[in-house]
């Protein structure tokens, strides 16, 4: 943008044309100009698993298909690429396209809170190619971040062994709409609460939270500050303990004269004060009252307090859960696999060192044993059929939405029937195996034809 030029509005939900990258639009602009109309098919899927983990939870599908849903370009998103460099010798045609601009197309996918595994599309996009061109990139973020952090929230439940975790991470998002979106996939990973208001007022999920430090610090005492806040909020008294000494700060709690709900552990050896703390609460009497553990929390610090019988019934995590600390990025990537033109389809795939992809758009068949356990899954083309269940459904039908959103509540227990139904070797901290992905051999023959006839040497 030139030096005093009028910027954008600010981008608002329902003007999201330009949150993408320059190249989609200048190959949207490319396949215009040279009348590339064909049918394309694209599947956004993940080729490694990030370290330690086993599997990975869908999350983010929902954000995306309102997106493509409401994707257009406005006229001040228009006048902005008319004026950028790299578009100064585009046609007027090309505009008045973007104009007029509507996702057409279909979109299948597997529905959120559903486990998946590395090389299966969890998202399959079949339109013209450029609407399929232009929707990459805010499909690849959104599906890439909400997954990664369902994930990694499905691992700190895991290793709470039935305890209640709260996403507490809004303030160590990477941004505002990171925390949001954070806090709805780790509700879909199996958290019971968040401390983010706007998440609760969105899409449901119960709000918690407690006072900081600065709340004790701003009375002359630790006692005044517990009363006072009893005071203001008496149904759900939870008192901070370790502003200044622990010890202390449970031993006034256990005094007070009226019910407190719980307290909260934010520092220090949470083991060893977590026992202390509760057996002086226990021996004032107030057994009922909840210990509450936070900061810096992980799924390995969790797995390490409860192995040492600490009694904290809530664990509240932020960081290392919104951020994924331990593995902060997913790898999703969005490849063509076949173009239609009429009744005549070329399948697509690429074959670079450590990059190569297999053609064709695809299904994954999930097999169970007697027990409902998965077994196995079977990858191969769309148009096969295998033993077990078909996980990639209708999402988007001629840019229409196949079904209503789903609550999230019903995302979150599939999710959680889901990873059930793993075993325990592949939710361990630590898995020792990767879970059973089969190719099947109708893939395998067409990705050797594909080969032979893209001139690709093995």
């Amino acid at each position: 943008m030139a030096s005093g030029e009028r910027p954008l509005p600010f981008v608002s939900e329902d003007n999201l044309a330009l949150c993408t990258d320059l190249y989609q639009l200048t190959m949207a602009a490319g396949y215009f100009e040279n009348r590339l109309d064909q049918v394309a098919t694209f599947e956004l899927f993940v080729r490694t698993l990030p370290p330690h983990r086993a599997f990975l939870v869908a999350a983010g599908l929902e954000q995306a298909l309102q997106y493509i849903e409401r994707l257009r370009f406005n006229n001040d998103a228009i006048d902005y690429l008319r004026r950028h460099d790299v578009f100064t010798h585009m046609s007027d045609e090309f505009f008045d396209y973007l104009k007029g601009f509507r996702f057409t197309g279909d979109v299948h996918a597997m529905p959120e809170g559903t486990v998946f595994f590395s090389n299966e599309p969890v998202l399959r996009v079949t339109a013209p190619v450029i609407e399929a061109q232009v929707v990459e990139t805010y499909l690849l973020t959104t599906i890439n971040f909400q997954t990664l952090v369902a994930t990694k929230a499905a691992r700190v439940v895991q290793a709470a062994q039935g305890r209640l975790v709260a996403d507490f991470g809004t303030r160590r998002a990477h941004g505002p709409l990171a925390g949001l979106w954070a806090a709805r996939a780790s509700y879909i990973g199996g958290c019971t609460s968040t401390s983010n208001v706007l998440a609760g007022a969105m899409f449901g999920i119960p709000v918690v939270g407690t006072a900081a430090h600065s709340w004790t610090m701003a009375f002359d005492t630790e006692e005044e500050a517990y009363r006072r806040y009893h005071d203001v909020f008496p149904d759900s008294t939870v008192l901070l303990i370790d502003t200044y000494d622990t010890i202390e700060g449970a031993r006034r709690a256990a005094r007070l004269d009226f019910p407190i709900r719980g307290v909260r552990l934010d520092s220090g050896d949470l083991a060893a004060l977590s026992r202390e703390v509760r057996k002086i609460l226990d021996d004032a009497g107030k057994r009922d009252v909840k210990i509450i553990a936070s900061g810096d929390l992980n799924e390995y610090k969790i797995a390490e307090l409860l192995a040492k019988d600490a009694p904290i019934d809530l664990f509240g995590v932020g960081t290392e859960m919104v951020t994924s600390k331990d593995a902060p990025a997913l790898g999703g990537v969005y490849k063509l696999v076949e173009q239609r033109s009429g009744n005549k389809v070329a399948y697509k795939m690429k074959a670079s060192e450590d990059k190569a992809t297999y053609p064709s758009a695809k299904q994954v068949f999930r097999q169970a044993d007697a027990n409902g356990m998965f077994v196995r899954d079977v990858l191969t083309t769309a148009d096969d059929a295998q033993k077990g269940a078909a996980l990639i459904e209708p999402a988007v039908e001629e840019g229409k939405r196949s079904s209503p959103p789903l609550p999230l509540d019903v995302i979150r227990d599939r999710a959680q029937e889901q990873i059930a139904c793993l075993g325990d070797r592949f939710r361990a901290l630590a898995p020792r195996d990767a879970y059973p992905v089969e190719v099947s051999d109708r893939l395998r023959k067409l990705t050797r034809r594909t080969r032979e006839e893209l001139g690709i040497q093995d």
